[in-house]
């Protein structure tokens, strides 16, 4: 079977930087700086991106690039022992259980999307409305399951056409319209009446702000951002030319993710500050916080369709990256068909996704020590499987396959770059040896509650 590949640079592009942007950068990012003191903890997490997130992201990249095979294969290949295809099936296992409740919760961010087109999330009255409202919605175990299948119903039928038709080009399309909807996002901020005092927050330092609990957010969130630890890295990698330039591929990758975060904060602190709010609200930023703060807004209900339309095209790029490791295990190791491995997958995260789906209705009250089953999944694919993924996959390219070996590799394609550039031969000898494995260990312990 030809292994298919990407069409263009450009294309790759887009689709790692679709992968990589996701609700994290929309929802969780703009809440974290809300909470942890605006600018001073942005450049704790581009410091922690640069130590942890990009090293490890580079080193899957690289995985993925010299095997030309899925995660299984290419831990085997690269690692020497049959073993090491354990590693790699971990991860698409990873991919797969997230691609199940990250659907779940996209769906529901597409109903809103659906209720903010219909106009009813712009024309509250109270911030109790806007919680009866939500309460409403999520008690229907219909609404959840029916955006749930139809969230995936869209993704499955971008990757039923494959990766140029399908991926490569759906990005090319998602991710314009993704920033063109963020900027106009950002523009309208800016001509809010408090918009001055939200830039302020994230352009003034506080360095005080900046305790042990907050440097270890920043820690994970440059971690999970890039979509690293769950088999999609490594995978789109292997769609690379052997030869691929990896360092001129990769870095706008992390540049396009770090910019949408920043851009995110930009335009949720400047609407939000309007109404003389701060956007420290946790997860109940973008059901509760923004809902009310829309309705209180000129274009209100433009404005709240734009935002929701942001977070569902970013949503839908990442969760294609998502199950798209799990489609190249079935058709490199099972030798199935594409649109067969698609249709497969679709239905496995579907029905799995449904507890996840309904975790917010009929099954509220079922739990497994205190958490529904939503939370759980979630807390073993993000506190557990992916922070062990990449902590094997850096462990692997720092110590099994060795430094002397995965340099080499790198340097395919980009000689010239690293000869004009050697300290960035030992930037990354360090990293995949010694701080990204460490710093890994750390994001390991706090997820776990170790550092509560």
């Amino acid at each position: 079977m030809t292994r298919p590949l990407w069409g263009s640079r450009l294309g790759f592009i887009f689709a790692v930087a679709g992968s990589a942007v996701g609700l994290a950068n929309i929802w969780r990012f703009p809440y974290i700086v809300g909470q942890y003191g605006g600018s001073a903890f942005i450049i704790v997490y581009l410091l922690c991106l640069f130590l942890i997130g990009f090293p490890v992201f580079m080193a899957e990249m690289l995985i993925g690039r010299t095997a030309q095979t899925s995660p299984s294969g290419a831990f085997r290949l690269l690692g020497g022992k049959l073993a090491w295809s354990w590693a790699g099936k971990l991860t698409i296992l990873t991919g797969f259980i997230v691609s199940s409740f990250y659907s779940a919760v996209a769906g529901w961010v597409l109903g809103y999307l659906v209720e903010a087109v219909q106009g009813n999330l712009s024309n509250f009255t109270s911030a109790a409305q806007v919680a009866d409202h939500h309460r409403n919605l999520m008690n229907n175990p219909l609404w959840g399951i029916g955006f749930h299948f139809c969230f995936l119903l869209i993704c499955i039928g971008i990757l039923y056409l494959g990766v140029r038709n399908g991926i490569e080009r759906g990005n090319k399309i998602m991710m314009p319209l993704l920033f063109l909807v963020l900027l106009y996002l950002v523009g309208t901020g800016l001509k809010m009446p408090n918009a001055q005092r939200g830039l302020e927050f994230l352009l003034k330092p506080d360095w005080s702000l900046i305790t042990p609990a907050a440097i270890l957010a920043a820690l994970g969130q440059s971690f999970f951002t890039l979509s690293i630890g769950q088999g999609t890295i490594v995978t789109y990698g292997s769609y690379l030319k052997p030869d691929e330039n990896l360092v001129k591929s990769s870095y706008p990758v992390v540049l396009m993710d770090t910019l949408v975060s920043l851009l995110s904060a930009v335009a949720v602190f400047t609407i939000v500050f309007s109404v003389d709010l701060k956007p420290d609200q946790g997860s109940g930023l973008i059901f509760h916080t923004l809902p009310w703060v829309f309705s209180h807004l000129p274009g209100g209900h433009f404005l709240a369709s734009m935002f929701f339309l942001l977070v569902v095209l970013a949503a839908t790029t990442s969760e294609i990256s998502a199950m798209e490791p799990t489609i190249a295990y079935l058709m490199d190791e099972w030798g199935w068909k594409r649109r067969q491995a698609v249709l497969i997958c679709g239905l496995g995260a579907f029905l799995i996704g449904i507890p996840s789906a309904l975790s917010s209705s009929i099954l509220a009250d079922i739990r497994w020590h205190g958490m529904t089953f939503l939370a759980l999944t979630d807390f073993l694919a993000n506190a557990i499987l992916i922070p062990v993924g990449g902590f094997l996959a850096v462990i692997l390219v720092g110590w099994i396959w060795g430094t002397t070996h995965s340099l080499n590799s790198l340097k395919l394609g980009s000689s010239y770059f690293f000869d004009n550039h050697p300290w960035l031969l030992h930037y990354f000898r360090f990293c995949f040896k010694i701080m990204s494995p460490i710093l890994i260990i750390f994001v390991f312990l706090n997820a776990l509650g170790f550092f509560s």
